[in-house]
């Protein structure tokens, strides 16, 4: 199954917020507005705003310490306000547990380099999706957006679809 068959809505409320990016590589993060990691936010912006072919998808969710606790139009403007954001955004959603996601079913099944599977570690967890929906890799919370491992990444996938 490809992620962009999995649904899930904008931050606005729109669904299929991931169909509509069929044909495109993509970076999903978990993110959060009140966590030590939340400045990677300006990272993922200026990666969506220079690497054309590459669209980066924020989902919101507070499961980590209630570091996402704001409503959709808050979450919204803190990133716009703060940090710019101008990619898409999802509806919050819950990435462990019971209540996991169907994406993160999908996207938890990659290791990362260092050979993690399964539930998400902690808030900005990275995944790399080809344009077909498969996805292809998997970065810690601690990898900062424009680590030289993850561009690398990014640029060899944005290469590959071209």
């Amino acid at each position: 199954m490809s992620v962009f068959d999995i649904e899930i809505s904008s931050l606005a409320g729109q669904p299929g917020e991931l169909a509509r990016l069929r044909g495109k590589p993509a970076l999903i993060v978990n993110v959060a507005s009140r966590c030590g990691l939340t400045p990677q936010y300006a990272g993922l912006e200026h990666i969506a705003a220079s690497t054309p072919g590459l669209t980066v998808i924020g989902v919101p969710c507070n499961q980590f310490g209630g570091q996402e606790p704001g409503t959709a139009d808050e979450i919204a403007e803190f990133c716009s306000a703060t940090y710019g954001v101008t990619f898409p955004m999802t509806e919050k959603v819950e990435v462990n547990g019971d209540g996991r996601h169907p994406l993160y079913d999908q996207l938890t099944r990659v290791a990362d380099a260092e050979g993690h599977v399964g539930d998400i570690r902690w808030n900005f967890e990275k995944f790399l999706v080809d344009a077909d929906g498969a996805v292809v890799a998997r970065f810690s919370p601690r990898v900062e957006p424009e680590a030289p491992e993850l561009v690398a990444a990014i640029d060899k996938l944005v290469s590959a679809a071209k």
